[in-house]
This record gives C-alpha cells, sequence and structure tokens, in this order.
C-alpha cells in the first residue's frame, strides 16, 4: 500500500500541466477542509468529554476559547499546502509566507485574547476572590498587551525596524499624553479606584457630585444610575478626590431624633412614656438590638425632649420607611394612651407695665375709643 501512494506521489510531483497542479492544489484545499470538519464533530467533541471527566473546568473553557482559532489556523495550513503546491516564484512565496506566519500569529493571539476576559479568566478571578472592577481592569489590560505584542511580531516578520517604530511611538506618546492630561489623570483616578475598591459595580454611593447606584466603571469614567433614573458620568480623577459615602456597605440604617413634648406633662407619665418607648424597640422584631437608647436628654426651648436612637435590621430603603413608619404610630399610640401631648414651636411674651382691661379706653384726644 505504502508503495503505491509513494508512485502516486512520484507521478503526480512529476506532472508540469499547470490546470494539474491548479486541481491537485485544489484537492488539498478541500482535504484541509474535511480535516476542519472532522476536527469539528469528532476530534474537539471527544477532547470536551474528556476535559468534562476533569476536575477543574480551566482546560475546558481554555479549549473553548482556541476552537474557532484552531479551525481557521487548518484552513490556514491548507491554504498555504496548496500555494506551496503551486511551485510559484521565490518572491511571490516569500509573500505568502510571511502572510502565513502573520495570520498564525493572528490566530493565536485571537485564542489568547479569547481566554483573557473569558470563562476561563472569570473561573481564575472568582478562585483568586479578585473584584470584579479590578478584574474588568486586568482583562483589557492584558488584551491591549497581547494585541500590542501580536502587532509587533507581525511587523518584526515583514522585516520592518520595530526600535523606531516603538521610538516614535514613545514621542508620540508623550506628546499626547501632555495634551491629554486630563484623560491620563482619569486614567491614574480609576487605577486608584479600583486598587482602593471604595465601591464596586452594583453599590449605592453618594458624593459631592453624585448620589445613585454605580452601573459601570471604566479607565476614564464611572457611570452611576441616579433615582431620578439619569445616568451620570464622572470622571475618575473627580471620583479619586472625592468623599464617597458607600451606602450600600452599611450593616445597619439609622434613625434618630428628637421627641419633644409640652412642659405641661407631668414627671411620672415622662418617665412612663420613656420606659414604654423603650421597650417597644427593644421587643420590635426589626429593630437591631446592638444599640437602643431612649432618654430624656434635656429641657429645649419649647419642650421636653426625648431623644431616641437606634437601627434596623434591614437595610433596604423601601422595608427601613415601612419599620420606621410602624414605629412611630406605636410611638404616638404610647403618647395617646398616656395622655401626654408632642410639643410644638411656641414664644410666651411678657408685658413690663400693666395692660388696661377694660374694653373702652381714653385716647389722647379725650375721645373714648371702641
Amino acid at each position: 500500500m505504502v508503495d503505491y501512494l509513494t508512485a502516486f506521489w512520484s507521478f503526480v510531483a512529476d506532472q508540469d500541466n499547470i490546470w494539474w497542479q491548479m486541481l491537485v492544489a485544489a484537492l488539498i484545499f478541500f482535504f484541509a477542509l474535511l480535516v476542519r470538519g472532522l476536527f469539528t464533530r469528532f476530534i474537539f467533541g471527544m477532547i470536551l468529554r474528556i476535559t468534562h471527566k476533569t476536575k477543574t473546568e480551566f482546560d475546558r473553557a481554555a479549549l473553548l476559547a482556541f476552537n474557532n482559532p484552531l479551525k481557521n489556523l487548518i484552513i490556514g495550513i491548507g491554504i498555504y499546502a496548496a500555494l506551496n503546491y503551486l511551485a510559484l516564484s521565490p518572491a511571490i512565496m516569500a509573500v505568502f509566507s510571511n502572510m502565513f506566519r502573520s495570520a498564525v500569529i493572528i490566530l493565536i493571539a485571537w485564542g489568547f485574547y479569547n481566554l483573557v476576559g473569558g470563562e476561563a479568566y472569570d473561573k481564575v478571578s472568582k478562585k483568586m476572590s479578585l473584584d470584579q472592577s479590578l478584574s474588568m481592569f486586568a482583562a483589557r489590560a492584558l488584551r491591549g498587551v497581547i494585541v500590542a505584542l501580536a502587532f509587533v511580531i507581525i511587523v518584526q516578520e515583514w522585516d520592518y525596524d520595530v526600535s523606531g517604530l516603538v521610538a516614535g511611538l514613545g514621542l508620540g506618546g508623550l506628546a499626547v499624553s501632555l495634551a491629554a492630561r486630563d484623560s491620563v489623570a482619569n486614567v491614574f483616578g480609576g487605577v486608584v479606584i479600583i486598587m482602593d475598591k471604595p465601591f464596586t459595580i452594583g453599590d449605592w454611593i453618594l458624593t459631592p457630585s453624585v448620589e445613585g447606584t454605580v452601573e459601570e466603571m471604566s479607565l476614564r469614567s464611572t457611570r452611576v444610575r441616579t433615582f431620578a433614573n439619569s445616568l451620570v458620568t464622572v470622571p475618575n480623577a473627580v471620583l479619586a478626590n472625592e468623599p464617597v459615602t458607600n451606602w450600600t456597605r452599611m450593616q445597619k440604617r439609622r434613625i434618630s431624633f428628637h421627641l419633644g413634648v409640652t412642659y405641661t406633662t407631668p414627671r411620672a407619665k415622662l418617665q412612663t412614656c420613656v420606659n414604654r418607648i423603650r421597650e417597644l424597640l427593644e421587643n420590635h422584631p426589626e429593630v437591631h438590638p446592638d444599640l437602643i437608647m431612649v432618654r430624656f436628654e434635656q429641657f429645649a426651648g419649647s419642650s421636653l425632649d426625648i431623644f431616641i436612637y437606634f437601627f434596623t435590621k434591614t437595610k433596604v430603603w423601601t422595608e427601613f420607611l415601612a419599620v420606621k413608619e410602624e414605629i412611630n404610630f406605636k410611638i404616638m399610640e404610647i403618647l395617646e394612651e398616656e395622655g401626654v401631648s408632642v410639643a410644638f414651636p411656641s414664644r410666651s411674651i411678657y408685658f413690663e407695665n400693666k395692660l388696661e382691661a377694660e374694653a373702652g379706653r381714653i385716647d389722647n384726644g379725650g375721645r373714648q375709643a371702641p
């Protein structure tokens, strides 16, 4: 069998007919298509089934990242082999050889580009407990490095001087950085935010510039969805230099206020109200038990002030308002049962001279005023 194949290949190699060479080149190309189909249907599927049996899922994710590049690489090898059989001139084959090597570099870079930021990258970042924003930033940076390396290698394959190109890019980058200082400041601000992690995507934040939920973080800016449902884009340089309150990370939600009752309230009634309100909060299922303060704090200008300070277990705003409303109604009920009135701002005025009590007074002209 081997002798027959060798004789057939010798017969094919001895043929000088251009049409015959084109036919063989086409057969080589179609053979590459056949191999690609077999690889897609059988070989790749078999490898995937093997990876399903392994303990880690990284190998399967990496294989999926290189799936399309490998299939296109088979086609590229078939095209290059077909062109090589045509015995073209050395100059033309040199061009096709450079194109083939460049295509191989692009396909390899394509596979790594898919790998970084894909399923395998997500699994590794989760295993390393990386923050989502930091993971996204690292993925974008690595993808940029992959593209840059592929570009430099391809340029070298075509015999261009990379050192001059790099020097030119360096001078150009310096000029661009001087002309775009604000953009550079935003980039460094984004790096500071990602490293310090004052907030992540989905957090509710409050700054002097904006308040809302973080929707997207990039190197240049951060997009925040306000409670008016508008989207605000804030430069990272601004956010990096502002105090940021992250409401999402609070462990409990505070309620603090003064309850003023009238000065006519008897001491015993006031003491009973303080004790009953404290008991209400201590037994409420939605009040956090760590810190509850109900104290008769001060003699205010027009009221006796009871200081009330506690936390709710829920952090959700709507649930917090519902708990606060329920407690307010309970406090009103206690005051009604004890016959205690809530004070309002008032002022008493005392006259130094005694006022006329009569309905009619004598004015300066001797007439009786009504």
